[in-house]
Formats: structure tokens, C-alpha cells, sequence
């Protein structure tokens, strides 16, 4: 983490409404939830669920790329590929690894005879949601690894939805609860400091220069 010296020193750079709007959206960001996208083959779809991340202030996003790897399309993102933590992932396993050792349930999204309806499923629980692919869904890798699965209700013909339409409807429902309940959500001091300064270093293009000149100030 950088020291709060420098912190200082780029703080001061904005101006005060942009440095108020981070704190007020550090406020609001949380890693009880996290998003993993597994393999998804459209990239406007990739970069859909990272902007509704950001929206529902989401701060880490997992995109495993074992088949399809691509760039996320900034056009769709609007932006949000800035604020959003974006870890990437060769297989679904090592994902898979990482976030049970940090902690997390590994929630699939799956419409299947076990599954648990949205507005059921308990929120006290730190939780990976793993979203798969348009045409075959999640791997049965992470069926087998799940700790338990999810659906959306749907009354009409149409038994799917688009992944993005998913993950939106997810967050907003699963974020709204959260924000509502006595659970500690929010991030650390800690994180919100490494958050911030992640940030920071992507509001300015000069900052190679900027650590230059505050090493030498």
C-alpha cells in the first residue's frame, strides 16, 4: 500500500468533487459479494456485468478466460473497467481455489432442481457468483465445486435470460438486502486505502512522472 505521505500528495492534485466522489463511493463499494464470470464468449456481455458491478458497487471482478480470452470493451463499460478490481483467471480451478481460500461460498447461477430462488438466498455468507457462458452455462467443474445454486424466477416463455440482464437483476436484489441488514459489508480501512490509491494512479496519465517528483520533493 502506499504510504499516506504520497496518498497526500495525489489527493491534493484532484479537484476537492473528485476526491469527495471516491470517498462517497468507497462508502458504498463491498467484497461481501464478488462476480466471476466464467467463459463467456461475447465480450459486450463480459463488459455489461462489470459495469452493473460497479453500479452496485461491486469492487472485485473475476473473469476466468480458459477459452475465450479477450480484451473488456471500454465502449460498453463506460468506463467502469477504471473503479472496478479486475482479477483474471486461466482456469476455473485455480479461481475456484482462490476464492474458497479467501473465504468465500462458490454460489453457480443455475435454474436446476436444487437450486435456491433469488429472493431466498442468505446474504450472511461472503459469495462468489459465478455467471457462465450464453450457449452451455457454467462448467460442471463449477457445478461440482459449488457450495450451492441460484435462479432468478421467470413466469413467461422464455427460460433464459442474458447474462448481463442476470447479473444486474442478481446484484440489485442481493446488494439492496445487504445494504438493509446489520452485516459488516463495507471494506476495510486497509481496502479502502489500497482502493483509493488504485484509483488515484488511474486518474492520472503523468503518474510515472508524479512519483518522480514526489521522490524528489
Amino acid at each position: 500500500m502506499a504510504s499516506k505521505e504520497f496518498m497526500a500528495f495525489l489527493e491534493e492534485l484532484l479537484t476537492p468533487e473528485r476526491n469527495a466522489l471516491f470517498n462517497k463511493v468507497l462508502e458504498q463499494r463491498t467484497n461481501h459479494f464478488t462476480v466471476v464470470t466464467e467463459d463467456v464468449y461475447q465480450l459486450h456481455n463480459t463488459s455489461a456485468v462489470i459495469r452493473s458491478c460497479d453500479v452496485f458497487g461491486i469492487q472485485n471482478v473475476h473473469v476466468i478466460e480458459e477459452r475465450n480470452s479477450k480484451q473488456i470493451d471500454r465502449e460498453i463499460a463506460m468506463g467502469a473497467q477504471k473503479w472496478v478490481s479486475l482479477n483474471r483467471h486461466q482456469n476455473s480451478k485455480s479461481c475456484i481455489a482462490e476464492l474458497k481460500e479467501a473465504g468465500y461460498q462458490i454460489v453457480a447461477t443455475s435454474p436446476n432442481e436444487t437450486a435456491v430462488e433469488l429472493s431466498d438466498f442468505d446474504i450472511s455468507k461472503p459469495s462468489a457468483l459465478f455467471l457462465g457462458t450464453e450457449k452451455n452455462g457454467l462448467s460442471k467443474e463449477v457445478f461440482e465445486k459449488a457450495d450451492l445454486c441460484i435462479y432468478i424466477p421467470m413466469v413467461g416463455f422464455t427460460e433464459s435470460l442474458n447474462i448481463s440482464v442476470s447479473a444486474a437483476i442478481i446484484l440489485q436484489e442481493l446488494t439492496t438486502r445487504l445494504r438493509k441488514s446489520k452485516i459488516s459489508w463495507e471494506l476495510s480501512d486497509y481496502e479502502k486505502n489500497e482502493v483509493k490509491f488504485e484509483w488515484l494512479q488511474k486518474s492520472f496519465k503523468n503518474f510515472d512522472q508524479l512519483v518522480k517528483r514526489f521522490q524528489n520533493s
